[in-house]
């Protein structure tokens, strides 16, 4: 099964000292050991670096350097399948975001479960299980479900 990993899930694999960061450790332990195929957006790049580079304590941001941000980028796209973005992503988010009738921040929300629909991806892992939750296209893992197994 493909599963895209959220932002959220991404920023907490790099922050050892959060209490997430075992949770996901152990959910990506589990689901590569089930042989599950974990896959990125380019935007999952860009929200991270974006949070990641923005300074400690504003707006959740981890306080990086562009340095160390692009280290930890390097490393994730070793670890994750990134998808290329068809022309049908723009068109997929629309009709997302006209029928669900989304707005504000959650606008990017949408365009990763397009991002997901263009490649035929049905699971996101997400601690944002709340902002998924109206679509019904995809099934939203919270990344605590797995760390018990």
């Amino acid at each position: 099964m493909a599963i895209l990993v959220d932002t959220n899930v991404l920023l907490r694999s790099v922050q050892t000292h959060h209490s997430h960061y075992p949770i996901v450790e152990r959910a990506f332990s589990v689901l590569r050991a089930n042989h599950e195929s974990l896959h990125v957006a380019v935007q999952n790049f860009v929200e991270f670096w974006a949070v990641a580079s923005r300074p400690a304590g504003s707006e959740n941001g981890l306080g990086m350097t562009p340095e160390t941000v692009a280290t930890e980028l390097a490393v994730l796209k070793d670890l994750f399948a990134l998808l290329p973005e068809p022309a049908s992503v723009f068109q997929d988010w629309e009709q997302l975001v006209t029928t669900y009738r989304v707005s504000g921040k959650n606008t990017h929300d949408a365009r990763l479960v397009a991002v997901m629909k263009a490649h035929g991806i049905g699971t996101i892992l997400t601690f944002n299980v709340q902002d998924f939750a109206r679509y019904r296209e995809i099934t939203v893992l919270h990344p605590e479900t797995l760390a018990g197994r």
